[in-house]
């Protein structure tokens, strides 16, 4: 169940305006990877959630299996039809408690095995310093003053130009985030 505002605009605009009162303000939905993060961050957000980020780590709720020879666990969002039925904090949390009909507002499935949480925190953390680096930003507040003033501006990329940034001219690759 979406609003229909882009979730850079939202955060964006609610921080804006919560900036005004000193409420902090967190980027919830969608967050994939680090440049989401980085994102999130630099548009005003506080903080980020990361359920699906974080889901596959080791201390994650969830069993894992073997698929085709690959480490997985399953995987359940809090917006799920599975947490919702569950009666724990999800139906709370969407105001569902007491419906006869439960919409889902996420979803259950399965994600790849990321081990230890310590080591993808590590991950997380070094990517947003490179992230920073690369924009030409000091720290996290010099960023988001940066984007405010516009002295850091996004850039629109073509799916062309984004195809042309990535991995190419190889038959094959591996694709590791951290080791």
């Amino acid at each position: 169940m979406a609003c229909g505002r882009p979730q850079a605009t939202a955060v964006y605009r609610v921080a804006k305006f919560a900036r005004q009162f000193g409420i902090p303000v967190v980027a919830d939905g969608g967050i994939q990877n680090v440049g989401h993060i980085l994102k999130a961050l630099s548009l005003g957000a506080s903080t980020v959630m990361m359920g699906s980020l974080l889901a596959g780590t080791t201390e994650s709720p969830g069993e894992y299996f073997y698929h085709e020879g690959q480490r997985l666990k399953r995987y359940r969002g809090m917006g799920s039809l599975d947490a919702m039925e569950k009666g724990d904090a999800a139906g709370k949390r969407y105001y569902s408690e007491g419906d006869k009909v439960k919409v889902a507002q996420g979803v259950s499935g399965t994600v790849v095995d990321k081990g230890t949480v310590k080591k993808f925190l590590d991950y997380l953390k070094t990517g947003i310093q490179h992230g920073l680096q690369d924009i030409g930003s000091k720290s996290i507040a010099e960023l988001t003053t940066g984007v405010d003033s516009g002295f850091i501006r996004f850039e629109k990329r073509t799916a062309s130009a984004q195809l042309e940034g990535g991995v190419h001219g190889l038959v094959s690759y591996e694709k590791r985030l951290f080791s």
